[in-house]
């Protein structure tokens, strides 16, 4: 459940905007529909709050109803493309990412860091079939994988294991690193290296080789990554295979962006 919206000590913050994007946000994969009531206890407002976001939201057209359930509807894709075409390296990112997919069959993504979870901003999908494909938005822990360790690598060490102390590091497999100070080691370790590979961590069977995408300032503001089946072939055939190729593709895409 989302912590209740804490008014800030700042005259401009607007309480009711605030709420009306919290519920906009609970909406999601394993939360299609709401109904009233439950707006209301996710939120932990009154029925009355929850119901004039409600029909705020529904006037603008954001949700529908259809009963007494509430959903989604395309037009909140408008928020999040809005930023998506805001970026242009994106654009840039596609051909390039499209170009490794076709060269190695597998598919690639791009993802930005976001606090302690990775944000998926584009993606190049093989022919080959995958179990769990990853689409654009889609957010994962950053902890647990390859991209989001390798954006890690980049923060201040002090910052790193502020963020690791708060973390609540659940073990997603078996194999999920949730000791703090062996995962702020294999994060350094892998900015060291300038690559990182994830085996069955965040899922089983799933193994992942990201590098960061490295501005021309020396900011690290995204990742690429290639994920296989573990089956499929071993870290070092993985590293063998793909890591050149994926350097070289996240020094083409960094090359565009100034700062």
């Amino acid at each position: 459940m989302p912590e209740p919206i804490e008014k800030p000590f700042d005259k401009e913050f607007m309480a009711t905007l605030a709420k009306g994007l919290r519920v906009l946000e609970l909406f999601g994969r394993e939360r299609p529909s709401m109904t009233l009531s439950q707006a209301a206890d996710l939120t932990q407002e009154s029925r009355a709050t929850a119901r004039r976001i409600l029909h705020t939201l529904r006037t603008l057209g954001y949700v529908e109803q259809k009963g007494r359930d509430f959903f989604l509807t395309p037009r909140v894709l408008d928020l999040g493309f809005g930023w998506i075409a805001s970026q242009t390296w994106i654009d840039r990112a596609q051909p390039v990412m499209r170009a490794l997919t076709e060269r190695f069959s597998e598919s690639c993504y791009a993802a930005i860091l976001e606090g302690d979870e990775v944000v998926f901003v584009a993606h190049a999908a093989s022919q080959r079939v995958m179990q769990n494909a990853i689409g654009v938005g889609a957010r994962l822990t950053a902890f647990h994988t390859a991209i989001g360790r390798v954006m890690l690598g980049a923060i201040d060490e002090k910052q790193l294991m502020t963020m690791l102390r708060m973390a609540k590091l659940a073990p997603l497999t078996p194999l999920s690193i949730t000791d703090r100070q062996a995962l702020f080691d294999r994060i350094r370790d892998d900015a060291a290296q300038g690559f990182s590979i994830v085996d069955e961590e965040y899922e089983k069977g799933l193994r992942s080789l990201a590098v960061p995408v490295i501005a021309r300032s020396g900011r690290t503001f995204a990742a690429l990554t290639i994920t296989t089946p573990s089956t499929r072939m071993t870290r070092t055939e993985m590293r063998e295979r793909f890591l050149s190729a994926l350097k070289e593709a996240a020094e083409e895409v960094g090359r565009g962006v100034v700062n």
